[in-house]
């Protein structure tokens, strides 16, 4: 028998493995339908008043595979599958068939689909032209609609961060949720859950992702020979303790720190936990991220220039970070 129920915002009308007992129609307000990913939730689709939802499980009774949350207060006609499969037992035996061909279908289709944006080796999910437009998006909406919050951080909801990038952009909300979670990770952004089923998104350094997507656009789109080589992980620990060391002495009147390489190698153990030694910086002077040796009596130095170098090893730990967590 039909039942009318209502659902409070932010709570959850079934939970990802649940076991199913009645499908919804939605008679007012609005469901998100999530799946959980660590301690977030990706927001796959959101469904208002007239849709239905939980019809999949009526033919082969299997758990719920997301969770479905009231985004405002709503209300839901339940319709129990013991009902409706009495109901069904009087329809002939070829719709039933049908139907049930058709849900299986469907469950079938997500689990390929699935699986191809997961190992698909022909295809890179994440390019980087792509992982910087999700970057460039979040960065448009933090500055167009951001509030103020802490030291220059901005503050912007989930909702209308989704919104922008499927409706205004048209691309994958999953993708932007993905690439939210690795800025996550790397400390740029905090997400905050509100209670109703979004977060609070907090843009904690906006300049530096500024510069981040300038930056990296314009190498992506130069001439090969026109752009210096990418750093590995390996090279950007080095070029790291390299700024370390410079920022300890003061510039000259040309702006260039000279730092001792002698002094870098027995002290960097020490100061960074790894061991640089003097030929580690021949691959960085090779592709021209440091200048050449100067050699003395006194020992084996270079000359750096802090503001030419700091950005670069900033922005390369960012583009390989992401790289591995967008995989």
């Amino acid at each position: 028998m039909a039942e009318s129920k209502k659902v409070a915002q932010g709570t959850y009308l079934f939970r990802e493995g649940d076991h199913p007992d009645a499908m919804y129609i939605i008679k007012s307000g609005s469901f998100a339908i999530t799946k959980t990913k660590g301690n977030t939730e990706i927001v796959l689709a959101e469904i208002n008043a007239g849709a239905m939802v939980g019809e999949m499980a009526l033919f082969d009774n299997k758990p719920r595979s997301a969770n479905v949350k009231a985004t405002k207060e709503s209300e839901v006609v339940a319709l129990p599958y013991d009902s409706l499969t009495k109901q069904m037992e009087s329809l002939p035996v070829w719709v039933r068939a049908i139907m049930k061909t058709l849900n299986e279908n469907m469950r079938e289709a997500n689990k390929k689909i699935k699986l191809l944006e997961n190992t698909n080796p022909d295809e890179e999910r994440f390019p980087p032209h792509i992982v910087n437009k999700y970057i460039s998006i979040l960065n448009l909406v933090s500055h167009k609609y951001g509030k103020p919050e802490g030291d220059g951080g901005l503050v912007i909801t989930s909702v209308l961060l989704r919104n922008y990038t499927i409706q205004i952009f048209q691309e994958a909300t999953n993708k932007m949720q993905s690439v939210v979670n690795a800025l996550t990770d790397l400390g740029y952004l905090t997400q905050e859950e509100r209670g109703d089923g979004t977060q609070k998104i907090v843009n904690l350094r906006p300049q530096e992702l500024f510069s981040f997507v300038d930056w990296y656009n314009e190498w992506l789109f130069k001439q090969e020979k026109d752009r210096l080589p990418q750093l590995s992980d390996k090279e950007v620990e080095i070029l790291n303790g390299i700024i370390l060391f410079a920022k300890r002495v003061e510039p000259n009147h040309k702006g260039f720190r000279k730092v001792n390489l002698n002094d870098v190698q027995n002290e960097s153990m020490k100061e960074t936990g790894n061991l640089i030694r003097v030929d580690d910086v021949n691959p960085l002077i090779e592709k021209k991220y440091l200048t050449e040796k100067i050699m003395d009596e006194k020992g084996v130095y270079l000359m750096v220039a802090l503001e030419d170098v700091e950005h670069l090893a900033r922005n390369w730990t960012i583009v390989n970070s992401l790289k591995r967590k967008l995989r």
